[in-house]
């Protein structure tokens, strides 16, 4: 996702923290990347991500503000794992390719997927989100991180457009405005030869609904973007072509979690507006 936040950093030894200080509304990112830390110590992992797990030990934050315990977790994590999942079939058959990783937070999907020396990896995200990265992660040749609003048009002139492009915006969406969002979707369209688009997003009943969801609430986080199904995308961007649309409910990586919450999730999809309230979609051109 991307939000405005302010930083007290410095250069530090790995025995040293780095202090977060918050302004505005960045608590959400700090929840999504805390459950994937909580995840990388539970018995039976979803994301297995031991990264995410030691960077959290390294930022000097409190924890507990994010409303996030590892029994919640999976509601983060499922997520990241399914789009994981697409990501590594896109780069199974485009051993040559860009990825714009938009809106990564501090999400460590690059080091998660390891692509080959052909990819060129692009994590997106403001100015202060970027020179967290820097702090925390370590450096790679083909892991480049831009320091950019996502929906500033000039920060793609400098990306290669002579190979597909895998886009991944994984809590994204629903940050921006309708207008930001499309003219995203259609400037990365124009620019790259052929590739994927990859992303979740809310429904419109969602986007009302978001007084219910505790991390965006208690952020003061506002959700714009509500998208109902594949074709309010395909009727921004008529470039498109359908390859997956599902409720988060309906992946295979949601059978990993506990019965309760499948239970729960049962329950839920019971109701066609609750159960695309959230959806997954992967699109292709």
């Amino acid at each position: 996702m991307c939000l405005k936040i302010g930083l007290s950093v410095g250069f530090m030894s790995h025995s040293e923290k780095i202090h977060v200080d918050l302004s505005g509304a960045p608590q959400s990112m700090l929840a999504t990347f805390y459950a994937k830390a909580l995840d990388a110590d539970l018995p039976e992992p979803i994301l297995g991500d031991r990264l995410a797990r030691d960077i959290a030990n390294r930022i000097d934050y409190d924890w507990s503000k994010t409303t996030i315990t590892a029994g919640k977790s999976p509601g983060v994590t499922t997520r990241s794992a399914h789009f994981d999942q697409w990501a590594r079939e896109f780069l199974a058959t485009h051993d040559r390719a860009v990825v714009l990783h938009l809106g990564c937070g501090l999400d460590g999907r690059y080091f998660r997927l390891r692509p080959g020396p052909g990819v060129e990896w692009y994590d997106v995200d403001y100015p202060d989100v970027a020179v967290l990265r820097h702090q925390l992660y370590p450096a790679a040749e083909h892991n480049h991180v831009v320091s950019a609003s996502v929906t500033d048009p000039a920060w793609l002139a400098d990306i290669p457009r002579d190979r597909p492009v895998l886009m991944l915006g994984e809590g994204l969406t629903m940050y921006l405005k309708e207008e930001d969002g499309v003219g995203l979707l259609r400037r990365i369209v124009d620019h790259f030869p052929s590739g994927e688009l990859q992303f979740d997003a809310f429904s419109h009943f969602g986007i009302k609904t978001q007084w219910s969801n505790a991390v965006v609430r208690r952020s003061g986080a506002t959700l714009y973007w509500g998208i109902d199904g594949p074709d309010d995308v395909i009727r921004a961007v008529p470039q498109l072509r359908l390859v997956e649309w599902e409720s988060p409910f309906d992946t295979p990586v949601f059978r990993q979690v506990s019965g309760w919450y499948r239970l729960l999730a049962k329950a839920m999809s019971l109701s066609t507006k609750v159960r695309y309230m959230a959806q997954y979609h992967r699109y292709a051109f």
